[in-house]
């Protein structure tokens, strides 16, 4: 004796709740696909976009315990305005000084050498950021 398998017609009953849930998990698969892709499109966006002033130490010098000498080469938009933060630190890794620079020159690359007071010797300087205003 064979088994004879009976097919139910192709068609007829409509999708199996197998089918529907895996559509369902498809659509909403690519829904949020979407709306992750187009959040990350706009972080990079602004963050490129966004940025109007940026800067780089190209050197410091300390030139004797109470001042240290920051060059700085300041890139921005030609009618950006906005501020620098500089930071001096002694040998022990406290901060002994710390000067916001205003940058309004027009143009669109400043390169100065600016000056930070300390309030004990330092070994270092470092540029902490720059924001627009």
């Amino acid at each position: 004796m064979s088994a004879v398998r009976e097919q139910l017609p192709e068609g007829r009953y409509g999708r199996s709740a197998d089918e529907r849930a895996d559509r369902k998990l498809k659509i909403a698969g690519a829904v949020l696909g979407t709306l992750f892709l187009a959040m990350i499109g706009w972080f990079g966006w602004h963050y490129v976009g966004g940025t109007k002033i940026s800067a780089e130490m190209i050197k410091f010098d300390v030139v004797s315990d109470t001042e240290v000498q920051v060059h700085l080469e300041i890139r921005k938009d030609a009618d950006a305005k906005g501020v620098c933060t500089l930071r001096s630190r002694s040998e022990d890794g406290a901060e002994v000084g710390r000067k916001d620079v205003p940058v309004e020159q027009t143009g669109s690359r400043i390169d100065q050498v600016y000056s930070i007071r300390t309030t004990a010797k330092a070994t270092n300087a470092e540029l902490l950021g720059c924001t627009a205003r």
